[in-house]
């Protein structure tokens, strides 16, 4: 009998938590008021965490493939993704990161005000991890963002890279 639990593909897995290192959250975010509600949300959660911050599509592309000023950026754990971007919109940068063999397997929470069902169904066919509107109240707000990093950091199991 092998050494291999029942169930084991024999591929390495990890929680983000595990790291000794704090997680790097990409928050792709255009509203600076929803970006400090966001930071503040992490500052108060479990984990220690490092959030970088891109205000628009192309500077989002950037980091992730680390061009230009971004070359010595870390890479992310986890991208909290808003679709009304300025330069190149969410779905656009989901779509190259779905794409690109270096960026797929970072998960992709789609964090927005839209409610709409057809960006909703876009984000999941362009390979979202996750879809989330945004709530309007503040303690609610504060609940999400730390359920989604919450989930993200300590009970989804992903690939190591």
């Amino acid at each position: 009998m092998s050494g291999v639990a029942a169930g084991d593909t024999g591929t390495r897995r990890h929680r983000l938590a595990l790291t000794t290192d704090p997680v790097v959250i990409l928050l792709v975010e255009d509203n600076p008021g929803d970006a400090r509600l966001t930071m503040e949300a992490l500052k108060e959660g479990s984990f220690p965490s490092r959030l970088c911050i891109a205000t628009d599509g192309v500077e989002a592309l950037e980091f992730l493939r680390r061009e230009g000023p971004h070359a010595e950026a870390p890479r992310p754990g986890l991208v909290l993704l808003d679709l009304n971007l300025p330069k190149k919109d969410g779905l656009q940068v989901l779509r190259e990161m779905k794409t690109d063999p270096e960026l797929r397997r970072i998960p992709v929470v789609i964090l927005t005000t839209s409610q709409a069902e057809r960006d909703v169904a876009s984000s999941y066919e362009n390979h979202a991890n996750c879809y989330v509107t945004k709530p309007t109240d503040l303690d609610r707000y504060f609940d999400v963002v730390r359920t989604i990093e919450k989930f993200w950091v300590e009970v989804a199991e992903l690939p190591v890279r």
